[in-house]
This record gives C-alpha cells, sequence and structure tokens, in this order.
C-alpha cells in the first residue's frame, strides 16, 4: 500500500491475478483478526519512543464507504445516518519537542450493528463507543511505557469524567479541550471559575488561511487556574472517585473583528502550570493535535484514496482499514522527515532490505555538487525522505519548495518498479 499509494487490491496485485486472490484471502481469513492487525500497529512505536516525552494523540475518523439500498455491504450507520462505513480510533505518537511522528500506539476499528435504544447514561463505559478513548489510553500505558513521560491529547470529545478519573498516573498525563461547561466540586461551573482567573500574558499571533477562514492577526489573552471536577450524577460512574482536580487554561480572543469566528480555547490538563510559559506550552502541546487530522487526510482523498475500495463485505474493510490506517502513517512520517530534524532512522518506515535499495538510488541520483547531495545522515528517515522525495520528481535544492503529499506519492510508486528492478538483478536471461 505505502509503495503504490492504494488500497486497490487489483492494484497491490500489480497486475497478477494470483497475488490479488492471495490479498483477498488474507482480508478472509478468520485467523487475520482486527484485534491482532491493530495490535501491529505499534511494534516499532514503544522502542522508538524510550526516554521520549511522547504525546499520544488520539481522534476518530468516518470512513464513508458508498453503498445502496440492494448493497450495504454490512456496514452500519455514520454520521448522522446518511452514511454507511467504519470508524477507525486512532492513536499517534509524537516527540514532544521536535513534533516528528514516532508511530501508532493503538485504538480500534468498527462499524455499527444498529442503533442501541438503551440510555446512553444507563450503560456502562464498556458498553459505550465513547469507551474507546479509556481504552486506548490505557493501551498506552503498555506501549510507551519506556517513554520518559506521555501526554494524551484529545479534542472535546474526549473530554468525559472517566478518562480524568482513570487515565492519570506518573509521568503519564492528559490534555483535553473543554466540551461543556461542567459542575465544580464547590457548586460553582467550570466556564464561571475561569472569569476569576486573571490574565497573565497577553499576545498577537498570525493565524494562517484555511477552508473559510481567511489569513488574519489575532490578540489573545491567556490564563490559567486549577479546578476540580464534580462525578456527574450518573449510577454506572458511582465507583470512580468524587472529584478530580485538573488545570484549565484558557486562550481568547476579548475583541474578534465582525463577522469573524471568535478564538476560544478551553483546555483541560493534569500538568502542572505554574506560570505563563507552562501554560503557553499546554497550548503548544495541543496544537500539535492537528497531525492525527494529517493523517486522515493521507488516508482519505489525499493519499490512499480507502473509501474508493469495492469490497465486498464489512468484515473485509474493517481489516482494510486497520492495515491502510498503517500505511497512511509511513507517509506522514516520511513527509515529517524531509527537513531532517527528526533524527528517526529510516527503519521506522523501511526494512532493511528496502534500504540496501535506498542506498543504491541514492548513489544514482545525487549530483555532484554540494547542494545535490543528500544532506541527511546515511540510512535516517531524513535520507530516506530525501530520495524518495528526489525520485518523485522534486529537484532536492534547499531554496526549492518543499515536497508534498503527492511528490511522495509519486517517488513511491517510482521506488516500487527500483524494488521490481533490484529483485530481478540476478536473474540469469538464457
Amino acid at each position: 500500500m505505502v509503495l503504490r499509494s492504494n488500497v486497490c487490491l487489483r492494484r497491490l496485485g500489480g497486475g497478477q491475478r494470483s497475488r490479488e486472490v492471495r490479498f483477498g484471502r488474507y482480508l478472509a481469513n478468520g485467523k487475520v483478526t482486527i484485534e491482532r492487525l491493530i495490535e501491529g500497529w505499534s511494534e516499532q512505536t514503544g522502542a522508538a519512543a524510550a526516554g521520549r516525552h511522547a504525546l499520544a494523540i488520539q481522534d476518530t475518523s468516518e470512513i464513508n464507504f458508498p453503498t445502496t439500498a440492494a448493497r450495504r455491504r454490512g456496514l452500519g450507520e455514520i454520521g448522522k445516518g446518511v452514511g454507511r462505513g467504519v470508524l477507525v480510533h486512532g492513536m499517534l505518537a509524537l516527540d514532544a519537542d521536535s513534533g516528528s511522528c514516532l508511530g501508532l500506539v493503538a485504538g480500534r476499528v468498527w462499524t455499527r450493528k444498529g442503533r442501541i435504544t438503551i440510555a446512553h447514561d444507563k450503560r456502562a463505559l464498556e458498553d459505550r463507543e465513547s469507551d474507546r478513548w479509556v481504552h486506548t489510553g490505557l493501551e498506552a500505558k503498555k506501549v510507551l511505557a519506556e517513554a520518559a513521560m506521555v501526554t494524551i491529547i484529545g479534542d472535546r470529545e474526549s473530554d468525559f469524567y472517566a478518562a480524568w478519573a482513570r487515565l492519570p498516573g506518573l509521568n503519564f498525563h492528559l490534555i483535553s479541550r473543554a466540551m461543556h461547561d461542567r459542575s465544580l466540586a464547590d457548586g460553582s461551573s467550570l466556564f464561571a471559575a475561569s472569569e476569576d482567573f486573571g490574565i497573565v500574558e497577553t499576545k498577537t499571533i498570525e493565524l494562517r488561511a484555511r477552508a473559510g477562514r481567511p489569513e488574519r492577526s489575532a490578540t489573545l489573552n491567556l490564563r490559567f487556574g486549577q479546578v476540580e471536577l464534580r462525578r456527574p450524577d450518573s449510577g454506572v460512574l458511582r465507583h470512580l472517585p468524587e472529584s478530580v482536580t485538573v488545570t484549565l487554561v484558557e486562550l481568547f480572543e476579548p475583541h474578534p473583528p465582525k463577522d469573524v469566528e471568535r478564538l476560544h480555547w478551553r483546555l483541560l490538563t493534569t500538568h502542572s502550570v505554574a506560570d505563563a510559559a507552562a501554560a503557553w506550552r499546554i497550548v503548544h502541546w495541543y496544537k500539535q493535535r492537528w497531525i492525527i487530522e494529517q493523517l486522515w487526510r493521507l488516508l482519505k482523498l489525499q493519499g490512499l484514496r480507502l473509501e474508493d475500495s469495492q469490497l465486498a463485505t464489512a468484515e473485509g474493510l474493517i481489516k482494510l482499514t486497520a492495515i491502510a490506517t498503517r500505511a497512511a502513517v509511513v507517509t506522514l512520517q516520511l513527509q515529517q522527515a524531509r527537513d531532517g530534524k527528526g533524527g528517526e532512522p529510516a527503519s521506522i518506515a523501511f526494512p532493511e532490505h528496502e534500504i540496501v535499495v535506498l542506498q543504491a538510488a541514492n548513489t544514482r541520483i545525487e549530483g555532484k555538487t554540494a547542494l545535490q547531495k543528500n544532506p541527511h545522515r546515511k540510512r535516517s528517515l531524513a535520507w530516506a525522505a530525501w530520495i524518495i522525495a528526489r525520485l518523485g520528481g522534486w529537484d532536492g535544492y534547499p531554496s526549492s519548495r518543499p515536497p508534498g503529499p503527492i511528490t511522495y506519492r509519486h517517488g513511491l510508486e517510482e521506488f516500487r518498479i527500483i524494488l521490481v528492478g533490484w529483485a530481478l538483478r540476478d536473474l540469469c536471461m538464457p
């Protein structure tokens, strides 16, 4: 998948019917379970995170597979019930200092079996979809056990009491954007409490343009303070502590321009925040959450185009999604490595026999001048990313625009052809 930037079994088979059938049988094999495929996500991540502060970012994405009333493929509803597909929940580990992707940690892939009629607050946590946030966090404690520190980061949907009560531990922290105005142990509310916090710093930042928002400057106020969250009045949560102490870091725009959405973040964290510098650090770590959005883009239209798959069964599509998620991470790691700041080895993304071929390709595409040489340490991921980008048509000059997803896709396709030729190099033609 990485080399062909595609999930189509026919294309993965390279035009060979026997290979296409073999891939299909693999997905249909009952011994190939979704649990084991997801377990394989983290085979290299734990070692990569050892001794580092790892940001463990988790999020859920909907994979919408086209269906008709006559061909549901066993897929359940997604979104607001207007589509059918698969949900993939993943956790991505990043180096807190460099932002480099260290790999996948854990997650879930599933399709809904039907609508649940039992009220949400009447069901135990393990019977709710929201259990994925806690389950994945607990898996992270195992996978990232050798990390110096772990900070789990999630958007509003990850903000629920069971996660705050069960996940934090020694050198294991949470940052989440507040979903709603929570009740506090003293009877007040979360949003009201923040009004009593003093402004500790004001900064003007530049906001980059994005869909529906032009580029602009924003003047932001920063404040923070400690709050004690009260356990919700739900019978299924009675086994949890009555309250949990966290810090609220609030970043807001006091006077936004007219007709512009106000920038306002309320971040809850278990990290200790003593001053403005520590509060800005929490904001900076939370901003890294956008990287997992890049992963979902690489899984869909900007990369593997997973939603175009025509596999006939939900079971096959679930397994295919698990494999494709791992493949998308490799492309993400290559894109991130292009500046050479992370220092990760090429073995994170390539097996040894492919690294040998990369070395041969590097010798062929390097120029004679210093500017045309691969500037990165040999056998590093940045070194490999430079080679793949050059194979994709990038000129390699530092002054040129950095290579993007399409360049890497073309480079990986070219590298696949080189791998085929390399495999034939010792064949003796009669």
